[in-house]
């Protein structure tokens, strides 16, 4: 027991340094199931997936409330646990979830690879995790998943879809049909049922501006692809944790071909400066995101927006609740206090960015900016737009589980299943 609490802890400080309380429906019988269509469930910034050892420990999914795979696979939904680069960009996490899903090889595409100077291809997947994925069944009806993200993982979500549907015209410009990814070529939105994103930072997060005022950014990035060169070349790898980083030939391919030099392989990692996560976390980068991507009007979106403060009056800010995670407690109050207008995107961080989950402002959470969105009315539930669920309270990791109430966890993510089951088509 004091070896799972250990690695709770270190599961805590993880999201601390890495990312940028759930409540229970009232009616869990209200949903009438139409479908039953996988649940594909996507990891954020620094996770990890049902197929690596840590998940054994502390599964990334229901964290200290016990792993919410198995429960909900008991209470009979298919759901899968993704495993993704925990420290890679949106682009190559939706082509590593593509490939997952379908059992293909990851391509990274041609152009894209070489804009940032990594291999094109990465692992084979030699079987689906979804077969028969969005192939037609013995009544005409296409095999479709729910993909549901956590933080970072809402976006990889987004960028998946994106690509899904309209696939890359850079891509298709060098690439010979012949050779070219299914995932680059398009027309396949309809392989997906919704999205649903939860504590996703689609507009980035105020928590960026202390940690690049105080250097912390770069130091970060450093010593992550540091971290991850060293343990992607031991016998953990693979086994314990899985960098998905052989694109930049940072780590091993588990079972398969060796890492580069590591001084060679993280310089390469380093100097592309907007191929990774942290990038795409940042303001900055969330614009380019925003720019790239758009709902698809077959799809139904979801998002999940917590907090963990509370509003002190007079004084127009935001303090972390009691039960927030200690160990986040201080990012919570940085960001219940700050108020600027970012000087590159023009988003201007006022009083309704103050409420946040200690990593990632409320606000941001709802919604992409640049998209359309309604509150969310069960009597009314659109595709196309993003349905905007009421605010929960308790912070980033709560959200998954980690120091929350097992029953609500677990009562949650039933009722979010139940709902999606009875979308109609």
């Amino acid at each position: 027991m004091k070896i799972r609490r250990i690695i709770s802890a270190f599961m805590a400080a993880v999201i601390l340094v890495s990312s940028f309380s759930a409540v229970a429906f009232a009616d869990n019988n209200k949903w009438k199931p139409l479908n039953n269509e996988p649940f594909i469930f996507v990891h954020g910034l620094n996770g990890w997936g049902g197929a690596e050892g840590i998940n054994g420990v502390v599964p990334y999914w229901g964290a200290t409330t016990g792993d919410l795979m198995t429960f909900l696979r008991n209470e009979g939904y298919e759901c899968y646990s993704a495993s993704v680069g925990p420290l890679s960009s949106a682009w190559d996490r939706a082509c590593e979830l593509y490939a997952q899903l379908a059992g293909t090889t990851v391509d990274y595409g041609e152009a894209h690879s070489k804009a940032n100077n990594h291999e094109r291809y990465g692992r084979t997947y030699y079987q689906a995790l979804v077969p028969n994925w969005g192939e037609l069944d013995e009544n005409g009806k296409i095999k479709q998943v729910h993909l549901i993200g956590h933080s970072f993982g809402g976006t990889t979500v987004r960028m998946l879809i994106q690509l899904l549907t309209d696939g890359s015209a850079e891509e298709q410009a060098v690439t010979p049909s012949d050779e070219i990814s299914g995932l680059f070529t398009g027309g396949k939105g309809d392989w997906v049922k919704s999205a649903t994103t939860i504590c996703t930072p689609h507009n980035s997060a105020s928590v960026y501006y202390p940690l690049k005022a105080l250097g912390l950014y770069e130091i970060v990035r450093f010593v992550s692809y540091l971290y991850a060169g060293i343990m992607g070349r031991t016998y953990l790898n693979g086994r314990m944790v899985d960098f998905h980083l052989e694109q930049f030939g940072l780590t091993d391919v588990p079972g398969g071909e060796k890492a580069d030099n590591l001084f060679v392989s993280m310089k390469r990692a380093l100097d592309s400066e907007t191929d990774c996560c942290l990038y795409d976390l940042t303001p900055a980068g969330s614009v380019d995101i925003n720019s790239q991507l758009d709902v698809n009007e077959d799809v139904y979106y979801f998002s999940y927006a917590f907090s963990t403060t509370e509003e002190v009056p007079l004084l127009g800010i935001e303090i972390p609740k009691i039960k927030t995670n200690p160990v986040i407690y201080l990012t919570a109050l940085v960001m219940g206090i700050m108020e600027f207008t970012d000087p590159t995107t023009g988003v201007e961080y006022d009083d309704d960015w103050h409420a946040n989950d200690a990593l990632v402002n409320t606000e941001s959470a709802k919604y992409p900016l640049d998209e359309p969105h309604k509150d969310f009315n069960s009597e009314n539930i659109e595709k196309g737009v993003w349905n905007v669920m009421p605010v929960y309270e308790g912070d980033h990791g709560s959200a998954i589980g980690l120091f929350a109430d097992t029953q609500e966890t677990q009562e949650f993510y039933i009722e979010l299943c139940e709902m999606l089951n009875a979308l109609p088509n």
